[in-house]
């Protein structure tokens, strides 16, 4: 007999049960984990050095990186926020830094930090960690509202249940079985592939840009830096801007991220074909780089035009758009003409690319869909149609781009839920 058996043995899992376990010391408290090792998603995160959140302390901005979620993050992003995820930490001997782009990181740049501190609170708080432990059903007791637990060889039963089994498509089709509505999953978090002469060659080359989706039918997306703007055909545009990597397989970098982020559903809906637009040089139109492309003529007429730095872009980048543009690499700026300038000035502006397909991130894959929002208390994360049913972590229909704000979402959800438990016990 238990008092709280927890679903999952990852960042949510044991961040509600050490939370529970310091509020309600008396309480029996059980993490079941379906693999041989707990924790597997924090060892891999942030190239192995584990993002635990982002330093980003207003909770207004914080929710405008969750294109799912962002009104329903707001009330407990007040209650539980970055601060306190890094204070939770440093206050168990883990010290965390916070980077030039916000992410925070362990000093000691290995997740093992975490995981350690984690297990080693789960064996001072007397908390079962129950691996290989794959839970087959979960059912309610109508006569007083607990749950019995079924694995491959036991029954459990407690007066709490916590899910926080991230995308499992086992633990959602029960969850539909017994009342819930499930948004279908998508992938979130993805890179483009790309087959295309203009970025072969030159993997690892990063610039800032701007990047648009050329959509096939109007669709809308929250006003969250991501923006519907119009064109001639009416049809609107997503739109991102930041870092853009050049990879072996296509685009990636934050840009194109966000844009799959918030672009999830409709992305999916394409089949992943789709073109999308690259302004390598945001601060200007076509027209504008036309007019700068002649200013350049006239005061380098003499140079070859690879030789030139007016305009602001890897050098390697450059080549392939002069080649684009049908630019010999030779010529010198004297001898282009005004057509291969326009051509050029649209390279560098409107370089528009097919995109055939998507590659996600293995260690990090991330899901838009889940639980339906509206099922759910956020003042509690506890289910409004069963009772003594609660919620953490990517279960839900809430994703982020990366950078920290999933495991944020994953650390409120559970503290909120462990408070709520804790109190109610």
């Amino acid at each position: 007999m238990l008092d709280v058996i927890i679903i999952g043995g990852g960042a949510a899992g044991f961040y509600a049960a050490i939370h529970i376990a310091e509020q309600a010391p008396d309480l029996k408290i059980a993490i079941f984990e379906r693999g041989k090792n707990v924790l597997s998603k924090v060892k891999v995160s942030g190239g192995g050095r584990c993002n635990v959140t982002h330093g980003e302390f207003s909770a207004q901005e914080l929710v405008t990186n969750y294109p799912r979620g962002q009104k329903e993050l707001l009330g407990p992003f007040h209650t539980h926020a970055p601060m306190d995820v890094m204070a939770f930490f440093e206050e168990r001997g883990i010290p965390l830094k916070i980077e030039e782009d916000g992410r925070v990181f362990p000093k000691s740049n290995s997740s093992q930090s975490i995981i350690d501190c984690f297990v080693g609170e789960a064996e001072r708080l007397g908390i079962k960690v129950l691996k290989n432990s794959s839970v087959k059903q979960f059912q309610r007791n109508e006569k007083d509202e607990g749950w019995q637990v079924t694995t491959m060889n036991k029954h459990y039963y407690a007066k709490k249940l916590l899910l926080a089994t991230g995308s499992n498509p086992k633990i959602w089709m029960q969850l539909k079985k017994i009342g819930h509505k499930i948004i279908p999953p998508v992938p979130s978090l993805f890179t483009f592939n790309i087959n295309d002469e203009r970025i072969k060659g030159i993997p690892g080359v990063s610039t800032y840009a701007y990047a648009e989706i050329l959509p096939k039918k109007i669709f809308s997306t929250p006003k969250t830096g991501l923006k519907l703007k119009s064109v001639p055909t009416e049809e609107p545009i997503l739109e991102s801007d930041g870092p853009i990597l050049i990879t072996h397989w296509g685009l990636s970098g934050p840009a194109i991220l966000k844009l799959s982020a918030w672009g999830a559903n409709i992305l999916n809906d394409y089949h992943y074909v789709f073109r999308v637009s690259i302004n390598w040089v945001p601060e200007y139109t076509t027209g504008s780089m036309e007019l700068l492309l002649k200013e350049i003529k006239e005061v380098e007429a003499k140079k070859t035009i690879l030789r030139t730095n007016a305009v602001d872009i890897p050098r390697r980048l450059w080549i392939n758009l002069v080649k684009a543009a049908g630019i010999e690499k030779d010529l010198k700026w004297a001898d282009v003409t005004k057509e291969k300038l326009n051509d050029l000035a649209k390279q560098l502006t409107a370089c528009s690319f097919r995109v055939e397909g998507k590659s996600t991130f293995k260690e990090e894959f991330v899901t838009a869909g889940g639980i339906d929002l509206k099922e759910i208390n956020f003042k509690t994360f506890e289910s409004k149609i069963i009772p003594n049913l609660y919620f953490a972590g990517e279960i839900i229909n809430v994703d982020a781009i990366t950078g920290g704000f999933n495991f944020q979402n994953a650390w409120t959800g559970a503290y909120i839920a462990a408070q709520a438990i804790a109190a109610n016990s």
